[in-house]
């Protein structure tokens, strides 16, 4: 100390007064730190002194505490509204261009169509983002009547750009929330101005978000999602309870039921999100000093914001969806009898419930969903030539046959209003006479067009007026009684209508008449394969009869149950999940996970006139934020391997801070990205999106960690030159996201690997 400095001491204290309650002079620590309120407390002495009623929550701290966390400057306001409006004129810059459709444009347009025209279709994407794109055109006038057949037709009286505009918007929308989320986590404004430009100007963001698809919306939410959470957390650190607190939670739970409305990719960001809960609640119940009524109180908060929420959400989106298509459409195919039943064109008049000789019925088969028993006059083009037996979907007279006693003489006209009933029981040998055609429904050891196997045969229509058949047309009946409905008693005893579930075995071959889900080719109308098969699958050899007349029958009619929404709702989640999980076949962009960290190839999503749009990535962003992802991979396990010798690398409190912050971004990007190697149905580059959007947030926070110690020209300095190599690396293949002209040299300079298929 300096020779010149002379300590003071402080002055006695009166007689009777002790010493501790005199006044003290002023410590540094309470000069950095105003006077002790609750407002400075930690998380933990928050929670103690809130159990012990000392702690009012939400009252002192509000006017300190920023809402989330966001302790955004006054200047970075203004900037906040440079950076949308930089985000605004990349994405929205030649919107209308191509006016024509644009890849998946053919899907996603014509869903549009069926909404306006209330006709029902059956998607693997649940409904938010369509409703959203279909909205937009509702409003501009759309009609529905554009067909989006083919990939560069041009549009007709479609706003197109309107119906374009909601995936740009959204789009643009979510680079702020970039800035917010890492200003949230604590980064500093140069990390979250960086983390903005490079999702800005990311060429395959920027393509994926100017035309009528699914991902802008779907990493909008998700990135909607990732925001409220840290706002949350930061929330619960501070003043748990408060009305901040659960706005930030039912945001985050609104978020997450909006991210899986869009697409069930929306799963990853509720795993992330429930991941992050689970630590979060798990930190709670090894807190001795909360108490387990408050640790109850958190547990329920977030069951209900995080769970009931999202679910709730979820569902409304499928009501709506069930509301606005009331019609029978080309989706009906794939929803049971019931379901069909509720839909305008699909409703079946009261039938009569029992089966009897002479009864004209359709047959229905139990379970492909692939519609009733039909003949039509064609013939098959191989095998015996004879008339084609198939599946056929919809409504139609072809579908009709008459029942026939096997035994009895049927060349002669028969009078059914006055011959005494005879009921179909099991072991009746039957026949089936297409009623348009009058052939029976016939098999014999001829292979089957398309299943060309020993143990099928061929079944096909056969005979003529007059002709009393032979025995290759007799059928035995066989009820499965472990499928037919337990409510009617009698459906166990005889064909009941809607009710009986039976097989008709072929008398002299014995085996099954069977459908699977094999399409035959154009010359059968790309029908459903009928067969005759000797190892037959059970289900799929099961039918049921829908409808059923007689002239002799007057009373005892049925109909299909209707079904309720929950009945509705689970149905297509399983028709959803059946669909997304066919989708096996081959396409010629389709791409692999461990080729997408790399970015080995984009897709071709347009090409004509000479230009083309083709998704590929920013290879600077791309690439960035591969390398940021495996960095903190190997740093994550050297720290523990160094933790496990005895190293104190945690005891650092910047580097615990970075821990931290960057856990739930890799958390984000390994969830996002790792389920997708357990799917063999077709990928594409841009389901790697969300995973890249928080690859993205995790390379800037490592920036943040790296010039943690730099001046801050010097940090400007590495962030300009960053952001002015990203922008130069987006201009260059900007013709691709925009389909502008360009040369064949500037093409040729723009393609850094050969994998890139772009031309």
């Amino acid at each position: 100390m300096s020779g010149n400095f002379r300590a003071r001491r402080p002055a006695s204290p009166p007689p009777g007064v002790p010493l501790s309650s005199q006044p003290q002079p002023p410590s540094f620590s309470s000069q950095r730190f105003p006077h002790p309120r609750q407002d400075h407390l930690d998380a933990d002495s928050k929670r103690e002194a809130a159990s012990k009623g000392l702690y009012v929550p939400g009252r002192s701290s509000k006017a300190n505490y920023p809402s989330g966390g966001i302790n955004l400057t006054s200047g970075e306001i203004p900037l906040l509204l440079v950076i949308v409006l930089v985000a605004a004129g990349v994405r929205l810059y030649r919107l209308s261009k191509p006016n024509s459709v644009v890849f998946d444009e053919v899907h996603f347009g014509k869903f549009a169509s069926r909404y306006i025209k209330t006709r029902y279709f059956v998607d693997v994407h649940p409904p938010l983002a369509k409703l959203l794109i279909t909205l937009a055109g509702f409003l501009f006038g759309y009609d529905g009547n554009f067909d989006f057949k083919d990939i560069g037709k041009v549009y007709e009286n479609v706003p197109y750009v309107a119906m374009r505009l909601v995936p740009a918007l959204l789009g643009v929308f979510t680079v702020p929330l970039a800035y917010l989320t890492l200003r949230a986590l604590d980064c500093r404004a140069t990390t979250a101005l960086l983390a903005s430009l490079f999702i800005t100007f990311e060429n395959g963001l920027v393509t994926q978000s100017r035309h009528i698809l699914l991902d802008s919306p779907l990493l909008f939410f998700t990135s909607l999602s990732l925001f409220s959470f840290v706002g949350f957390t930061n929330e619960d650190r501070v003043r748990p309870f408060t009305e901040s607190w659960w706005t930030w939670l039912v945001l985050s739970g609104l978020s997450l039921g909006a991210v899986v409305s869009c697409k069930w990719v929306g799963l990853f960001t509720i795993a992330t999100v429930g991941s992050m809960t689970v630590f979060q609640l798990w930190t709670l119940l090894g807190d001795l000093r909360v108490p387990p009524r408050l640790f109850i109180k958190h547990f329920a908060a977030r069951a209900l914001c995080l769970i009931i929420i999202p679910i709730f959400f979820y569902m409304t989106m499928f009501a709506i969806h069930f509301a606005l298509l009331q019609s029978s459409g080309d989706g009906d195919g794939f929803m049971s009898s019931e379901f069909q039943h509720t839909l305008s064109g699909r409703g079946m008049q009261d039938t009569f419930a029992d089966v009897a000789v002479g009864s004209q019925i359709t047959i229905r088969h139990y379970n492909t969903q692939g519609g009733y028993l039909h003949s039509h006059s064609h013939n098959y083009p191989t095998g015996s030539k004879q008339q084609q037996i198939t599946l056929y979907p919809h409504r139609d007279t072809n579908n009709d046959w008459i029942l026939l006693n096997a035994t009895a003489d049927n060349t002669v006209a028969h009078d059914w209003a006055n011959e005494p009933l005879v009921l179909i029981t099991p072991g009746m040998r039957v026949k089936l006479r297409h009623t348009m055609t009058e052939k029976h429904l016939h098999s014999h050891d001829h292979r089957p067009p398309v299943s060309e196997v020993d143990f099928q045969n061929e079944v096909s229509g056969y005979g003529m007026p007059g002709f009393a058949g032979d025995a290759n047309d007799d059928w035995i009946v066989e009820i499965d009684k472990d499928y037919t409905d337990s409510g009617d008693r009698k459906a166990k005893e005889r064909l009941r209508t809607l009710k009986t579930k039976f097989k008709l075995r072929h008398a002299l071959t014995g085996c099954y008449l069977f459908s699977h889900k094999v399409k035959l080719p154009e010359w059968a109308y790309e029908q459903q394969e009928v067969t005759c098969n000797k190892n037959a699958v059970r289900q799929n050899s099961l039918w049921f009869i829908e409808t059923s007349w007689h002239d002799g029958m007057d009373k005892d009619q049925v109909n299909y149950k209707r079904p309720s929404f929950f009945s509705k709702f689970w149905e297509l989640q399983q028709v959803m999940w059946t669909t997304n999980a066919g989708l096996t076949e081959r396409h010629t962009f389709d791409s692999r996970p461990e080729q997408w960290p790399g970015l080995r190839r984009g897709i071709n999503f347009w090409v004509k006139d000479h230009r083309q749009i083709y998704l590929v990535g920013n290879p600077l962003v791309w690439w960035m934020s591969s390398l940021a992802v495996f960095a903190w991979i190997g740093t994550c396990g050297t720290l523990v391997l160094r933790q496990k010798r005895g190293c104190r690398d945690f005891n650092n409190s910047t580097l615990l801070k970075y821990t931290t912050l960057s856990t739930p971004l890799f958390l984000g990007w390994f969830l996002h990205y790792t389920p997708f190697f357990l799917m063999s149905r077709q990928l594409f580059l841009h389901h790697y999106f969300p995973a890249l959007y928080f690859a993205i947030l995790l390379c800037c926070a490592w920036f943040d960690w790296g010039t943690r110690g730099l001046k801050q020209r010097v940090r400007l300095g590495i962030a300009a030159l960053l952001i002015i190599s990203v922008i130069l690396t987006f201009r260059v293949r900007s013709p691709l996201a925009y389909g502008t002209p360009w040369t064949k040299k500037e093409c040729e300079s723009a393609k850094w690997k050969r994998t890139w298929d772009f031309s």
